[in-house]
């Protein structure tokens, strides 16, 4: 666990609000709009890092949960990240960016060759931890199944 003034980031997902999880990213993340809460269960249980950002401590009297973040990874070459967010009241506090440090100097990824991450508005914060632009996108393949999650 890491604590800075009154807020904490944790990787035991036994603190994390899936409820909270789940509103933010079915109702207000753009790239995942309309997910069912049994999706994102299961997307926590089979990725090995979530971060959760806690204002106050997790498990102590009062702590609630403003911020995420899911690392889909296999612990040796490569890391994805995604789902990031902190929620409208708690931004601007530098929380985006202390979830970043926490993520990147993770003790686990730091033996990976490749750590991805799509975003569509975010590339001024992503850029300051080294993600840059892939420079050779005529690598890399995707299947995209639309619309993803049945409203």
């Amino acid at each position: 666990m890491w604590n800075k003034k009154e807020f904490s980031i944790s990787t035991n997902k036994e603190f994390l609000d899936l409820t909270l999880i789940h509103n933010f990213l079915s109702e207000e993340a753009y790239w995942s709009k309309g997910i069912p809460k049994q999706i994102v269960k299961k997307a926590i249980e089979g990725s090995p890092l979530c971060f959760g950002i806690y204002k106050g401590i997790p498990g102590k009297e009062g702590y609630e949960q403003v911020g995420f973040a899911r690392v889909i990874t296999d612990l040796a070459t490569f890391a994805y990240l995604c789902d990031v967010f902190v929620i409208p009241d708690y931004r601007k506090l530098g929380l985006s960016k202390w979830l970043m440090e926490i993520i990147t100097n993770h003790s686990d990824l730091q033996v990976i060759r490749r750590f991805m991450l799509a975003t569509n508005d975010a590339h001024a914060l992503y850029s300051q931890y080294g993600f840059e632009q892939n420079v050779s996108p005529e690598l890399f393949m995707q299947k995209v199944f639309k619309p993803p999650y049945k409203q």
